[in-house]
């Protein structure tokens, strides 16, 4: 008798896990993507301006590195891509280049990039887009805000990662001069931020992924990411930005994101 209790007391358990999987995978296929996109976007809104300092390091694939420092100011834009401005201040060579970024939600980014050795302001085409941004791990695609109408969405479920719950979500590029064919990103539950995205290429190969780190909120209520790792599977090299603290509503219009000011900035 109490063989066949404890039988049917390990057939209950194992029924109660399989419901439980059950309900938490049809839960996760629930899920709707583009909703959770939309939240991502809320809760990075609302800022306003902002201005940082950054370090950038460049690690070949034999290890052997480069540093440069530059600043990034912003200004968001209500109904659209946000604007930002970059420049670089060290080392020598690259010193005063600066790079001009107009996001948009329903046609190509517009991008400049000035160069002080040539006294040249060059346009970034939208061929030129998937190339790499001053010798990173970045294109010049991934140097634009985050929008949602410039995506479609396939799946999106419930995951782990690093032993914390997570949404995993599937979005596909709408330009067709995109450099990737896929992107897959790891929502934080809370508040909605890519804690890790990885890119596929044309041919559906990943290509390479990025790691971010360092949330942190601010007043206004914006989680910023202070530590961004690019990792280039096919060629095993990396790209990291360490931010400092963030500003946010300084003074700033859309004059001071005017391609004319690029030869300008100091």
């Amino acid at each position: 008798m109490k063989n066949k209790v404890s039988i049917l007391s390990q057939l209950l358990v194992v029924s109660m896990i399989l419901l439980l999987a059950h309900n938490t995978y049809a839960s996760s296929e629930q899920l709707n993507a583009e909703e959770l996109m939309g939240k991502r976007k809320q809760h990075n809104s609302g800022w306003r301006s902002s201005e940082v300092a950054l370090n950038m390091v460049l690690t070949m694939s034999n290890g052997q590195q480069s540093k440069r420092s530059l600043r990034a100011k912003a200004l968001e834009v209500i109904g659209d891509g946000d604007k930002s401005l970059s420049v670089f201040d060290t080392p020598r060579d690259v010193s005063g280049v600066a790079f001009l970024n107009h996001s948009h939600v329903d046609k190509l980014d517009n991008q400049w990039l000035y160069l002080p050795s040539l006294k040249r302001v060059k346009r970034i085409s939208s061929n030129n887009k998937s190339s790499s941004f001053m010798g990173s791990e970045f294109s010049y695609e991934d140097m634009s805000s985050f929008e949602v109408e410039k995506y479609t969405y396939g799946s999106a479920v419930i995951a782990e990662l690093a032993g914390k719950q997570v949404y995993i979500v599937e979005s596909i590029p709408k330009a067709k001069s995109s450099g990737y064919s896929k992107l897959k990103t790891w929502l934080d539950t809370t508040h909605y931020q890519p804690l890790k995205v990885e890119f596929f290429d044309k041919r559906g190969g990943l290509l390479k992924n990025l790691a971010l780190s360092g949330y942190k909120k601010y007043d206004n209520g914006v989680w910023r990411a202070h530590q961004l790792r690019m990792k280039n599977i096919q060629n095993a090299r990396e790209t990291e930005l360490s931010y400092q603290p963030f500003n946010f509503n300084i003074v700033l219009n859309d004059k001071d994101f005017n391609k004319n000011v690029l030869k300008r900035v100091r």
